[in-house]
């Protein structure tokens, strides 16, 4: 049997957040919520009569205001104003008077209409949860698929690298060789020509003796 959706609010950033979930867990997973928000004070069961309606129509989707105003829940929210921001939550208007949140806890006797609204409300739920779930796993084989191109492309340009050395050196090795016999032809034609100059020479000499 599913179980009966609560809605869920507490404030990230610059938002406050709203969900209908079957459970406090089931809120932070909706969330994203690294640690236990409740636990810690900063999340809570609504009481929000607007914040609950709108939630109940879209269950398991993160509905956001600007954190700090009194605005409707929606799926996409502007950023909070300065005076919302500035604003002390305890002196917000429509704070529940305690005898009306008296009243507002009393236990209401489900009705079969009620019954199948919730069994709706839950379906959507596991419905929404499903989409992230794929959604998840979806954006998760996407960051796999980009690191694992971006790791073929480095392997690939490592390997165009090293091959380019190996030629470097293999040419460089090759012309290091070249200078060598250059400098050997160089050094022999120098040595030729000293002893033809020397001979040369003494023949002038010789000549004119």
């Amino acid at each position: 049997m599913a179980r009966k959706l609560k809605v869920y609010q507490t404030s990230q950033g610059f938002y406050d957040l709203a969900v209908a979930a079957p459970s406090m867990k089931a809120a932070l997973e909706a969330w994203g919520a690294g640690s236990n928000l409740f636990h810690q004070g900063f999340a809570k069961e609504s009481d929000d009569d607007k914040a609950i309606a709108a939630a109940m129509e879209k269950p398991g989707v993160v509905l956001q205001r600007p954190v700090g105003s009194d605005a409707a829940f929606q799926e996409h929210s502007g950023l909070p104003t300065a005076v919302s921001l500035d604003l002390n939550p305890r002196e917000a208007k429509g704070s529940p008077s305690k005898a009306a949140a008296g009243k507002a806890a009393k236990a209401v006797k489900p009705t079969r209409a009620g019954e199948k609204a919730e069994r709706r409300a839950a379906a959507a739920f596991e419905k929404e949860r499903g989409r992230r779930e794929k959604q998840r796993q979806k954006e998760e084989a996407e960051a796999a698929k980009a690191c694992a191109k971006r790791m073929a492309a480095r392997k690939a340009a490592e390997a165009a690298l090293q091959k380019a050395t190996r030629e470097h050196d293999q040419n460089a090795a090759q012309i290091e060789k070249d200078l060598a016999a250059v400098q050997r032809r160089a050094d022999a034609e120098e040595e030729r020509w000293e002893k033809l100059k020397d001979r040369l020479e003494d023949a002038v000499w010789r000549a004119g003796s």
